[in-house]
């Protein structure tokens, strides 16, 4: 029962929070972010928050720290949007998934470009 709660609350936390990053962040340092997933511990006390985001690695980092320095008001907008008493601490990471996929895909469409050679 714990864990569907806990999932639950992560997807909504999800929602909310890109639509405070869409419409809510005017930190012009914050680049083209998508929410990629959100990890609440067992006891709602952190949420990761796995982001992708695009640019170079440099923008990448200077989006991680205007979000860093920007989570006490990204919690205090989920605290009036999600009924929880107390709002996890925000903890945000690069989702390095969308990356490596890509990768793969290249690595993949020149094998085949290889093979129709040979």
């Amino acid at each position: 029962m714990a864990r569907v709660r806990v999932g639950r609350v992560g997807e909504q936390i999800k929602k909310e929070l890109s639509q405070i990053i869409q419409s809510e962040l005017k930190d012009p340092r914050i680049g083209f972010i998508t929410v990629t997933g959100v990890d609440v511990t067992n006891d709602l006390s952190q949420a990761k928050i796995f982001l992708s985001v695009l640019g170079t690695d440099e923008q990448k980092e200077e989006t991680l720290k205007a979000l860093g320095r920007g989570s006490g008001f990204i919690r205090s907008e989920l605290g009036k949007r999600i009924r929880l008493r107390k709002i996890p601490d925000l903890i945000f990471r690069f989702d390095a998934s969308i990356d490596y996929g890509s990768h793969i895909e290249k690595l993949l469409t020149q094998l085949n470009g290889e093979n129709a050679q040979s």
